[in-house]
């Protein structure tokens, strides 16, 4: 079973666990509706197409609104902690959150109880309360952009806002260095997926792989084209793919759909998702096959 965790920004929606489908621009779980076009529900929806793909079981969820005063947060840390070990998730994703880490650090002294151990990916406030708490080792795969890669290098920051240069001043010929100092400072999950202009997949200091191709500048204005990364990488884990390649091709995947979904200034990041089948039908033999590891 693949868990995905996260807050929406819906007041109204009550803490939800359950599988998940999706009717039209909507996901349903357990009788609540949630958007599938931002943030968390961007990365659900992403994780189910690959899922409905590879013809697996779809992915359970755990979500909660939570509008920043953090009742969403508490509410789905502790129903998740007091019930991992029953739930026995094979992968468990973590998204948006407010970064808690008392909570975190919890949920992760639970998960030691299971039987065996998921394969933890995290993003967003998850990743942040990870890197705060001194647990980022503890996961398998972090997804931060250029500005949250500044921010696990960085190490005295507890948040990106709080990083030692402007938060949106991203230098692109700092980030490997970066990387290094993030894995250095073991503010780094075992692998790290940086989502940018270039995506870099790198582990133990080392980067395995960049991706720049095909570029699609028309993505960057879309809200959601990061979650997707993150929700595809988490479906390709769930479906067998090693993590390195599941990352480089979750990357690829992400850019060609980009193309062929033909982005215009009114393009929602579900026109993107709806393009993953089509991509996976396409191309997944191939580069499976053929993975460039630099």
């Amino acid at each position: 079973m693949m868990l995905l965790f996260g807050t929406i920004p819906d007041k109204n929606l009550p803490m939800t666990y359950g599988q998940v489908r999706q009717e039209g621009d909507y996901l349903y779980a357990d009788g609540q509706r949630f958007s599938r076009t931002q943030g968390t529900g961007a990365m659900i929806s992403a994780a189910l197409a690959i899922c409905n793909y590879f013809k697996l079981d779809p992915p359970h969820v755990l979500v909660a609104g939570d509008i920043g005063d953090g009742k969403g947060t508490r509410d789905i840390y502790k129903y998740l902690t007091e019930h991992v070990v029953e739930l026995a998730p094979a992968v468990i994703t973590m998204h948006y959150s407010l970064p808690i880490m008392a909570l975190l650090k919890k949920l992760c002294d639970t998960i030691k109880g299971c039987e065996k151990r998921p394969f933890m990916i995290a993003d967003a406030g998850a990743m942040y309360a990870a890197k705060g708490a001194g647990l980022a080792t503890e996961f398998d795969i972090f997804t931060p952009d250029t500005s949250e890669i500044a921010f696990l290098a960085d190490p005295q920051a507890t948040h990106p806002a709080y990083i030692s240069h402007h938060l949106l001043a991203c230098d692109a010929d700092k980030i490997p260095g970066q990387i290094a100092d993030a894995f250095k400072n073991n503010s780094a999950a075992k692998l790290l997926l940086v989502k940018g202009k270039t995506d870099y997949v790198a582990q133990a200091r080392e980067i395995l792989a960049t991706i720049d191709e095909p570029n699609v500048p028309t993505l960057e204005p879309i809200g959601g084209t990061g979650d997707t990364i993150t929700g595809l990488v988490s479906g390709l884990v769930y479906a067998g793919m090693e993590p390195k390649n599941a990352a480089i091709f979750a990357c690829r995947t992400n850019r060609t759909a980009g193309i062929l979904a033909r982005p215009t200034p009114a393009t929602k990041v579900k026109d993107i998702i709806d393009q993953f089948p089509v991509v996976c039908r396409d191309y997944y033999d191939a580069w499976n096959k053929n993975v460039k590891i630099l």
